[in-house]
Formats: C-alpha cells, sequence, structure tokens
C-alpha cells in the first residue's frame, strides 16, 4: 500500500499542463488554468473519495528477465552545489533509489531515470525492474523539490518547493515564450545538475572498488531516459556527456534543443542529436508535434532522415499512461487525462518495456537491431 501511495502521489506531476495539450480538444493553450482546474480537481477528489478507492492494492506486472530484482536507496551530497530551493545555506541533497539483478555475475550497463515534473522517484517502478531482471543497473533520481516528496535515506521528508510550482503554473510558451526560455534553462540546470553528479558519483565508487551496487556497473556503458519534464533532461544529458550513449524519452520536448527566443519564436538548434535516441509518445501529443512550438526539435527528429533516432506512438494512451499511475490508481489517472484511455494501462507498459529494452539492448548491449517501430 505504501508503494502504491507513493507511486500515485506522481498524480501531482501536473507537467501535463505545463508541457503538453490536452490531446487538442482544447482550441487554445492555457496552462495556468489547466493547473488550477487540476489543482482544484485534485483537491475535491481527495475530499470526496475514499482513500482505499483512490489507491487500491495493485499487482506490478511480472518481471520477464532471467534475474531476480532487488533495490537499495542512497542519499548523495553535492559539495558543489548550493540548494537553491532551500530557506538556509546548504549543499543539495539527491536521493538515488537503485534495482539490479541479484546473483548476477560481471557488470551490466547503467541506466539513470528522471521523474516528471512533480514526478517522484518510482513513477515507473514498473520498468525499473523489468530492466534489471534482464541484467542492467537502474538508478532512478528523485530530484528533492521538484518532486512531490522525497524521502532520503535517513527518512528525512523534503516536499515540493511552491516557488517552483508557481513557476510551472506561470509558465506558457505560448503567450510568453521568453519567459517559458528562462524557466526551461533554470529548469533544465537543475535536473542535468543532478543528473550529472549522479552519474559522477556511481561510476566514481564503481571505478573505486566500493563493492555493493557499484559492482555491478559497466561504466563504459551508460543510458538515460526519463518521463516529461524528467525525460526533456535526459535528452540534454545526450548533447552534453560523451559517456551517454543512448538516450530515451517519455512525451518530451527537446527543451536544451531551444538556443534562445527571435521575434517571438523558440531558436531551435540544427545540430544532429549525436548519439542513439528513442521517444515515445502518447495521445497526449503525437498529433500535436507540429504546431506545439517546445516540441520543435522533436518535429525535426519525427520527420528527418537521422539513422539513429526513433519515435515511437503508443495509440489509446494517456500522458500519463506511460507511468505506473493507471496503475497503482485508474481514478486519479482518468481525473487527470480528461478521459479514460482506451488502452489497458498494463498492456501499455508491456509495450514500454519492449521497446525500451529492445532499444538499450541494441545500443548498450550490441544485442540485436533497433527499427523504427512506429505506432503500437
Amino acid at each position: 500500500m505504501v508503494r502504491a501511495c507513493r507511486t500515485a502521489v506522481h498524480l501531482a506531476a501536473i507537467e501535463t499542463a505545463t508541457l503538453l495539450r490536452r490531446n487538442g480538444r482544447e482550441k487554445e493553450y492555457h496552462p495556468r488554468q489547466v493547473v488550477s482546474r487540476e489543482i482544484l480537481t485534485l483537491l475535491l477528489f481527495f475530499l470526496a473519495v475514499i482513500p482505499t478507492l483512490v489507491f487500491p492494492q495493485y499487482k506490478l506486472p511480472e518481471t520477464t528477465g532471467e534475474y531476480p530484482v532487488a533495490s537499495v536507496l542512497y542519499t548523495y551530497t553535492d559539495k558543489n552545489r548550493i540548494e537553491e530551493y532551500a530557506k538556509k545555506v546548504e549543499n543539495r541533497k539527491v536521493t538515488v533509489e537503485f534495482w539490479y539483478p541479484v546473483n548476477a555475475e560481471g557488470i551490466y550497463p547503467l541506466v539513470l531515470f528522471s521523474h516528471g515534473a512533480l514526478g517522484i522517484q518510482s513513477s515507473n517502478l514498473s520498468l525499473y525492474r523489468e530492466l534489471a531482471s534482464h541484467g542492467y543497473v537502474v538508478v532512478s533520481i528523485a530530484h528533492p523539490y521538484q518532486s512531490f516528496w522525497t524521502s532520503g535515506e535517513d527518512g528525512q521528508i523534503t516536499f515540493l518547493n511552491l516557488d517552483y510550482l508557481k513557476e510551472i503554473q506561470q509558465e506558457d510558451a505560448k503567450t510568453d515564450k521568453l519567459q517559458s526560455y528562462a524557466y526551461y534553462q533554470k529548469w533544465m540546470n537543475i535536473r542535468t545538475g543532478d543528473i550529472n553528479f549522479v552519474i559522477d558519483t556511481v561510476v566514481k565508487n564503481a571505478k573505486g572498488g566500493s563493492g555493493g551496487v557499484y559492482s555491478l556497473v559497466d561504466t563504459e556503458k551508460i543510458g538515460v531516459m526519463g518521463h516529461s519534464l524528467g525525460g526533456s533532461a535526459a535528452l540534454c544529458l545526450g548533447r552534453q556527456r560523451s559517456d551517454v550513449n543512448a538516450v530515451i524519452a517519455l512525451e518530451s520536448p527537446l527543451l536544451c534543443d531551444i538556443e534562445g527566443v527571435e521575434k517571438g519564436e523558440f531558436v531551435i538548434t540544427d545540430q544532429i542529436y549525436p548519439v542513439p535516441v528513442l521517444n515515445v509518445y502518447s495521445d497526449a501529443t503525437w498529433n500535436h508535434l507540429s504546431e506545439w512550438t517546445q516540441y520543435g526539435a522533436n518535429y525535426a527528429l519525427l520527420s528527418g532522415t537521422q539513422t539513429t533516432a526513433f519515435n515511437v506512438h503508443i495509440n489509446g494512451a494517456g500522458h500519463f499512461s506511460l507511468t505506473n499511475l493507471p496503475l497503482s490508481s485508474p481514478s486519479l489517472a482518468w481525473v487527470l487525462e480528461g478521459e479514460k484511455p482506451t488502452r489497458n494501462s498494463e498492456e501499455c507498459l508491456k509495450i514500454i518495456d519492449k521497446v525500451v529494452l529492445k532499444f538499450y539492448d541494441a545500443y548498450l548491449k550490441n544485442q540485436g537491431e533497433f527499427s523504427n517501430y512506429g505506432d503500437y
């Protein structure tokens, strides 16, 4: 039940209103109105519905790999960064959770995951477990103050920063691109700072013989992925680090490919994306990539000829269908989506597991090839 509640708290990932428009049903895009409506809806929903109905017991899909899976939690302190969200001066602390193969011999690719704008580190738990069962070491990062809540290694809980929430409410790429660009830079700087710090820490411990889960890490094979805003950060890492071998984004704009604003429009880089990349979309964005300006680089990858840029569209899925939320709390997922997705949540998660595993097997393990799967 605790895991179910934590995963369901991912409902606060109101990033749907930050970066996405509701399945094209609205002719005008008004993020602040959408956010306010969703927050009010959630409050009323919590007051009106019995918690056991909101957070029902559920079972994660069975893993299909050969290895049993275990997990371990650590909190790292970045002595090179000051926590800008805290009221007192302190270094930024980042909590991570590892999922790894048990009774495994040798070393395995490292995959880092970044959650959505206000998500939690277990937002895609079924995917972490599936990858680990097939011989991957998965690290999910809890971004403090940008997560609904973060529970550290010592049990201390850090909640969402209200100034950050206000930024999300105010961001509107249609009416004020300069302000949106400033927010994108700020958010990406924090997110990529966390991911870079975690990669450096894990690699240092692995090479330094720290033992434990670090002894399983192949530091030459690194993948990064994320959902929504977390996927945007993952996409940044593909351009920032030469040791990142492959990137996956679950419905995320390439925010780091926006270089500025000129004449009221985003300026998008024309530099080829340097590593293999897989973008996974739901119905929430698929038919709008050409019109939503923050997705300009995504549309260029979709319509371009780059042979290592792949795109998958899952028919009948919503933005949150790309996470465990519809599995852990179907009612909340339907409220946030505005309607019930037509695709079964477990079926959707199995599709994601399949394409993600196939992609990473091809580019992190050199096992087989990955083709542009297209629609599912």
